[in-house]
């Protein structure tokens, strides 16, 4: 009985491999039908990147034509992504916009903090020197809150809500009298409404669970009726678990009208790599915004101790006209009063 040889078994694995590794890419974009189809999603360019390298090996064998056909399918696939996904664009121009003459332009920082960050001091060192106007955190343990107080002077208005998994936001700006932030989902979603030059805007922190078989849709459901009471300006950032081209992220910002920021890339690696090797990361941390909020430009800065790079954010505000303030006063009362309904995690 004649035998394989062992190249041809290679050969044999590689296109396997390969058609595998299309056949998961393609499933990714099916995610809308399935929680279990989005989660291949998530990893769009490493299997498309891999499918590329296999089929380029396999234009030499007697695979030619299937492995032709697998490259110019992930060439394609690739090729939709955002150039910031491969650190072909920094920062990422999210808008393109210049803000109007006198326009004040504020800063947003967004950051995983890990629970149990080794180096909290590289934390409130970058927001020393950021210092931005709004931060939002997620894994705000109750060791964050302890260090997370030594900048309390700085930023007087703030939420934490859950536990070791959940969510903050911090403020230098006030938060809109009368209104109260609000706590969903054992910390899943912190909200508060902030007077940014005298106009309000809605803010968030977010952190959802992983993709199937965690149920992160069913978390994206139920956290829907506060982002629904959003007023018409509002910027949403956070740890999503999530790409931004998956479906899980495009269901979050269905759910409150968002529109979401192109990828700045790679923000998340696993803590025992080297960071050499965070480009091959995943893109899991998102910024979402809304109405007159403009996302001039977005960049991941160095990191701080955590799995999770921060991103700086800089936006601005559309001053709303004397109309719709009007048109809008009944809308924008309904946030407050969800927030005073929701539960703190």
């Amino acid at each position: 009985m004649k035998t394989a040889s062992k190249p041809h078994l290679i050969v044999l694995a590689a296109y396997a491999a390969m058609l595998a590794l299309a056949l998961m890419v393609l499933a990714g974009y099916f995610g809308t039908y399935s929680s279990f189809l989005d989660a291949f999603s998530h990893f769009r360019v490493h299997f498309a990147a891999a499918a590329a390298l296999l089929a380029l090996v396999l234009l030499a064998t007697r695979f030619r034509l299937t492995a032709g056909s697998v490259l110019i399918f992930a060439i394609a696939c690739l090729a939709t992504l955002p150039a910031s996904v491969f650190g072909l664009a920094a920062p990422v121009q999210a808008g393109s916009i210049a803000a109007a003459n006198g326009q004040p332009i504020y800063r947003l920082l967004q950051m995983n903090l890990r629970f149990n960050n080794p180096a909290p001091e590289k934390v409130l060192s970058l927001i020393g020197s950021v210092q931005p106007d709004i931060i939002t955190f997620e894994e705000t343990s109750q060791m964050w809150e302890d260090k997370l107080s030594l900048v309390a002077h700085a930023y007087p208005y703030g939420i934490r809500c859950g536990g070791e998994y959940g969510t903050t936001i911090l403020s230098r700006r006030p938060f809109v009298e009368g209104s109260e932030p609000g706590c969903y989902e054992s910390g899943t979603l912190a909200t508060a409404r902030v007077d940014l030059g005298g106009t309000t805007v809605d803010v968030a922190a977010v952190h959802l669970g992983w993709p199937w078989p965690i149920r992160q849709m069913r978390q994206i459901d139920r956290i829907s009726a506060p982002l629904a009471a959003f007023g018409d300006d509002a910027i949403m950032a956070g740890d999503c678990n999530a790409a931004a081209w998956s479906a899980a992220v495009h269901r979050l910002a269905g759910k409150g009208g968002f529109t979401i920021m192109p990828s700045v890339g790679a923000t998340w690696l696993w803590r025992r790599l080297p960071d050499a090797l965070r480009y091959f990361g995943l893109p899991i941390d998102q910024v979402f915004s809304k109405g007159g909020v403009t996302i001039h430009s977005a960049k991941k800065l160095a990191p701080a101790g955590s799995d999770h790079l921060p991103i700086l954010v800089e936006f601005s505000v559309r001053p709303k006209k004397p109309q719709d303030e009007n048109q809008t006063a009944t809308v924008s009362a309904e946030p407050e009063r969800i927030a005073r309904l929701g539960g703190n995690g």
